[in-house]
């Protein structure tokens, strides 16, 4: 009932205005007596994934807490995890304004945010200043004015800041709103990336007595030949874990509606099935090699359970939450719970 009336303010509001002020409440809010308004209790629903137990299979995806400056509010409302990011070694302000459409028919998003965000240093004083212990994992990608070809620098430059506080790491290489990001998913740019990152992973675990995994997250728009060598290549670098998956160039389900024809990522309802099936394409390729991360159009338990019965281990909401609230994570659960 609160969501509802908070959502109904907020949706008269342009997007990214309601998204800001949404944050800056939970920042606010949490840690005190006001985070009655949304904490709940849910039933323990156990999972062991990439050497971590998480209370529960769901997690908040990454990019609605871009800085980490909300993790102890929603750590309250019962997410098994938080994914905070994409983060960047530098701020920057993400692509211009409008950036951020709802569209209310289909339940869906679009964002060209680009990455926006207040920089790594500034992301890692809120991982320090957490009070739960929730299970964090830390998004990175690189900054827009990097050459793609020197993409990977950013990346270590953030594994390197945000090691010691984060649970796991998530790669972001599928963004659609960074000029050739996504060219870093195939061939020898993958390659060397991963390299790289397993070789820094190694170096850090050395240093901090401390191993965080690795996951890697792709897009949807992938046909079966890029799926095989993207899972060939995470098997061989012996990566953590790989989220299916980003946010999609596509339009079906939205042609016609308002805000349908925008550019950027395409999230909600209308990428349930064509991300469930990456992930369901995923799992044979990897036969088991390591754990899937679902994300992309969960709306209910029945969404969530799809993906997991597809071969993820874990799910992350993002638009489905921003339409329903705290109550989608407790419906996930509940749907879980009943099911193993």
């Amino acid at each position: 009932m609160i969501y509802n009336l908070a959502k109904k303010f907020m949706f008269n509001m342009d997007a990214e205005k309601a998204h800001d002020l949404a944050l800056s409440s939970l920042k606010k809010t949490a840690n005190s007596p006001l985070s009655c308004l949304y904490s709940q209790n849910l039933q323990s629903a156990p999972v062991d994934v990439m050497g971590l137990s998480f209370p529960n299979p769901v997690g908040l995806a990454a990019g609605l807490d871009k800085n980490g400056e909300a993790i102890d509010a929603f750590a309250a409302m019962g997410f098994g995890f938080v994914e905070v990011g994409t983060v960047t070694p530098r701020p920057q302000p993400g692509n211009d304004k409008p950036r951020l459409f709802r569209i209310e028919e289909a339940e869906a998003i679009i964002n060209r945010m680009g990455f926006n965000n207040h920089g790594v240093d500034y992301l890692v004083k809120n991982l320090m200043a957490v009070k739960s212990d929730i299970i964090v994992g830390v998004n990175i990608g690189k900054n827009k004015d990097t050459p793609v070809e020197n993409g990977k620098d950013d990346y270590l430059i953030c594994m390197e800041k945000v090691y010691p506080y984060a649970s796991y790491i998530t790669v972001n290489i599928s963004s659609p709103n960074t000029p050739d990001l996504r060219s870093l998913q195939f061939g020898e740019l993958l390659d060397d990336l991963l390299i790289s990152l397993k070789e820094k992973q190694s170096e850090l675990e050395n240093k901090y007595h401390k191993y965080v995994p690795l996951a890697l997250k792709i897009a949807p728009d992938l046909d079966d030949q890029e799926i095989n060598q993207i899972a060939n290549s995470l098997i061989k670098n012996k990566f953590d874990a790989v989220i299916a998956t980003n946010t999609t160039l596509a339009r079906k389900g939205v042609e016609g509606l308002n805000n349908g024809n925008e550019s950027g990522g395409l999230s909600g309802k209308p990428l349930t099935d064509a991300s469930t099936l990456i992930v369901q394409k995923l799992a044979v390729a990897l036969n088991g090699a390591m754990p899937i991360i679902g994300v992309g159009g969960i709306s209910s338990g029945h969404d969530a359970m799809a993906k997991i019965q597809a071969g993820a281990s874990l799910v992350q909401i993002y638009s489905g939450f921003i339409y329903q609230g705290p109550p989608l994570i407790a419906d996930i659960v509940k749907r879980y719970r009943s099911c193993i």
